[in-house]
């Protein structure tokens, strides 16, 4: 009796995780609806038999849970008992979180169908009141025309508002040179015999700049005669 119901429980707990890895695989497939930000006005066919393979795992791993409950109740050997207290739990939970995901997935699914419907619906009583009021069309027209005229305004301003800041920005910059110039120059003159030190400074450059090019042409003239 105790083989009996071991190998039972065997067969039950392999069924059950069989039909829980279908179930995840089936939500991954049912998951893309749920991602889609176009779907159809109506749920398509395999839209529909996803769900319904869907529900019907879920009520058929509910039936080998009750079946394993049952079985357990029956064991007599509490060792393998605290065990398989431990798978059944496990099974349980498993299921629980997909019945929470199955619910949750539908009710993304029917959010987004109804948004898109009701989008779709606007346009469409809008697209009837323009064609039984050429009037008001022609006003809808006119408006969204000036809201692309001031949106048009809008940039402009923007971007001239950018240029004037830049060339404010300029200006100050040039002005912050000129008045560091000038205190550079204020400066100078007030320190006593600066102006007669930059000059002989100027001087000695000048003067070593010709004996430099003096000698660099007697070098020249004597390697031309010595050649």
């Amino acid at each position: 009796m105790a083989t009996s119901t071991g190998t039972g429980w065997a067969q039950l707990r392999q069924q059950a995780r069989s039909l829980e890895t279908q179930t995840e695989s089936l939500f991954h497939t049912y998951s893309q609806y749920a991602s889609m930000t176009k779907l159809p006005p109506k749920p398509s066919e395999e839209e529909q038999r996803i769900q319904a393979q869907l529900q019907d795992l879920l009520e058929r791993r509910e039936s080998l849970i009750s079946q394993l409950t049952r079985l357990l109740d029956s064991e007599a050997t509490l060792t393998s008992s605290a065990l398989k207290q431990n798978n059944l739990s496990r099974h349980r939970e498993v299921l629980h979180d997909h019945r929470h995901e199955l619910q949750r997935l539908t009710a993304a699914i029917s959010e987004t169908r109804d948004r898109v419907n009701l989008l779709t619906n606007v346009r469409s009583d809008i697209d009837a009141y323009r064609s039984s009021n050429p009037a008001a069309a022609e006003a809808d027209y006119m408006l969204e025309e000036r809201g692309r005229i001031d949106n048009s305004h809008n940039m402009m301003d923007g971007v001239l508002s950018q240029a004037y800041a830049i060339n404010e920005s300029f200006n100050l910059q040039r002005e912050t040179l000129a008045s560091i110039n000038r205190r550079i120059v204020t400066a100078a003159s007030q320190i006593p015999g600066v102006n007669a030190l930059i000059g002989k400074i100027g001087a000695k450059r000048r003067r070593d700049g010709i004996i430099i090019g003096v000698f660099i042409g007697f070098c020249v003239l004597a390697l031309l005669f010595f050649r």
